[in-house]
């Protein structure tokens, strides 16, 4: 096993400059990783009267066409609500 020696360094130095350098390499870490946020489910109704403001059945065809994509949780429907964000498209002028 080696010893390393300090010199002209004191113990409180030494422990600032582990703390400086560790705080460095955290917030250069956190740039890069972001929690996750949770993927968020809405209901056919949901998406029917609130994002998309019309009747169920044209949700219906919707996920018929493969424009919106459906999941299932025992009997119930659902979107991810990113999802059907990004359904909705720009049109060009």
């Amino acid at each position: 096993m080696q010893t390393v020696q300090f010199i002209s360094t004191t113990p409180s130095a030494l422990v600032n400059l582990i703390d400086e350098t560790v705080k460095k390499r955290l917030d250069e870490f956190k740039k890069f990783y972001q929690p996750k946020e949770p993927t968020k489910y809405v209901t056919r109704q949901y998406v029917a009267d609130e994002m998309l403001h019309c009747d169920i059945s044209t949700v219906h065809n919707l996920t018929k066409k493969g424009i919106l994509i459906k999941y299932q949780c025992g009997g119930r429907v659902l979107y991810k609500r990113e999802e059907v964000e990004n359904a909705i498209v720009k049109l060009e002028k």
